[in-house]
C-alpha cells in the first residue's frame, strides 16, 4: 500500500500534535498566533495512536512529532510511549525549538523518544529575540545542551536561512565542530502568504541557493583557517530520513547539511505524509490538497482510515512545481 504511483516508497509520517507555539517566529506564524479551535477540532493523543497504528499496519515505520511546538501538548510523553511501543514502529524523532527540553527530555527520552531535531535560526541574541518576537536563545542553548547530556542521537539543529537576515552561517556551520551536533542549512520555502509583511511571508530574493551556501561556508572556513567542508557519503553520514546532503570538517564530530527544497528540489526521493494537528492527511509540503482522516477515526472504522490513507498517497504529486504559497502557514501544516 505504502508505494505510490510514482514508484515512490513512503514510509515516513510527520504528524503535527499541535498548531500552537510559544514563540511567533516571523516566517512560520503570526503575533497574535493562530486562530483559536476548539478543543474537539484537534485529534486526540488517543486517535493519534491509532492512526499511527493503522499506518504501521499499512507499512509506515518511521514518525516525527513536530508542530507548533510539540512540547506544548500536554501528555506529549506519553504519546510518544505509546508510539514507540506500536508494533511495525522502528523510530520516533521530534521536531522542536528546544526551550522546554530542560523540562521534558528526560521523560521523552525515558519514553522511547531516540533523536531531535532543534530549530534555530540565529545565534545573535538580539537577532533571535527579533525573530521569534519575543524568544531568548539561552533558552534553546540550554535545551541543546540537555539533549545531548540525556542521550538523544542524533540531535540536529535546523537553521532556515533567509538571505535579508545576514546569519553569521560560518559560525553555525563552527557548531559541529566540538561536539556531536548535526547542523542542517534549510532553503527559505515558499510556505504561507507570499504577499505577507514583516518577515511572515515568501520572498524568491530571500532563498540562498544551497550551492551558493555551500561557497559561502567555503570561502569564510578558508579564510579562517579551517579548511573546506568535507562531502560524505552514506556510510559515513548520520542516519536519517530526508534529503539532506552532509559534509563534515577535517577532524569535527558533527556534520555540516544542506537541504535544497528548491533549487535542487528532492521530489523524486520524497517519502513522506503529513498530518496536520487537525486530522487532515497532506500528501505534499507545497500544496494545499488534504485528506480528512479525522471523521473516520472517530467513528471507529479502521478501513475508512486505511482507504483515506490510500487516497492521500494516491495523489502524491511527482514535484512540487515551485508552487509558491499556502493557504496554511508552517505551524498549522506541521513542517
Amino acid at each position: 500500500m505504502n508505494i505510490d504511483r510514482h514508484g515512490r516508497t513512503i514510509d515516513y509520517l510527520r504528524i503535527s500534535v499541535t498548531d500552537r507555539c510559544n514563540l511567533r517566529c516571523r516566517y512560520c506564524m503570526p503575533e497574535d498566533g493562530v486562530a483559536w479551535r476548539p478543543h474537539d477540532a484537534m485529534l486526540t493523543l488517543e486517535e493519534i495512536t491509532r492512526l499511527v497504528a493503522i499506518a504501521a499496519q499499512e507499512g509506515f515505520s518511521r514518525i516525527r512529532l513536530t508542530g507548533g511546538e510539540p512540547l506544548v501538548r500536554l501528555g506529549i510523553a506519553d504519546l510518544v510511549r505509546n508510539i514507540t511501543q506500536t508494533p511495525g514502529i522502528e523510530r520516533v524523532a521530534m521536531t522542536t525549538n528546544g526551550i522546554l527540553l530542560p523540562k521534558f527530555a528526560k521523560d521523552l527520552r525515558e519514553a522511547g523518544l531516540t533523536r531531535v531535531n532543534i530549530s534555530l535560526d540565529t545565534l545573535d541574541p538580539a537577532q533571535f529575540t527579533h525573530i521569534t518576537r519575543w524568544g531568548d536563545i539561552n533558552d534553546v542553548f540550554a535545551g541543546i545542551d540537555t539533549a545531548l547530556r540525556v542521550g538523544f542521537n542524533p540531535v540536529k539543529i535546523n537553521a532556515v536561512v533567509v538571505r535579508s537576515l545576514k546569519q553569521d552561517l560560518l559560525a553555525f556551520a563552527k557548531l559541529s565542530i566540538s561536539r556531536p551536533l548535526h547542523v542542517r542549512f534549510i532553503e527559505y520555502m515558499p510556505v504561507g502568504d507570499p504577499q505577507g509583511e514583516d518577515g511572515l511571508g515568501w520572498s524568491v530574493q530571500d532563498t540562498i541557493p544551497n550551492q551558493e551556501l555551500i561557497e559561502l561556508i567555503n570561502e569564510r572556513a578558508e579564510a579562517g583557517g579551517l579548511g573546506r567542508l568535507i562531502g560524505l557519503n552514506s556510510a559515513t553520514s548520520p542516519e536519517g530520513w530526508g534529503p539532506a546532503r552532509y559534509y563534515r570538517f577535517e577532524g569535527a564530530l558533527g556534520t555540516v547539511g544542506f537541504i535544497s527544497a528548491l533549487s535542487r528540489h528532492f521530489c523524486k526521493e520524497c517519502n513522506r505524509l503529513r498530518v496536520t494537528a487537525e486530522g487532515d492527511l497532506r500528501p505534499c509540503l507545497f500544496s494545499d490538497l488534504e485528506f480528512s482522516v479525522k471523521a473516520a477515526l472517530r467513528s471507529g472504522d479502521d478501513d475508512e482510515v486505511r482507504r483515506i490513507l490510500c487516497e492521500a498517497l494516491a495523489a502524491k504529486p511527482d514535484e512540487h512545481h515551485n508552487q509558491v504559497g499556502t493557504e496554511r502557514l508552517m505551524s498549522q501544516i506541521g513542517g
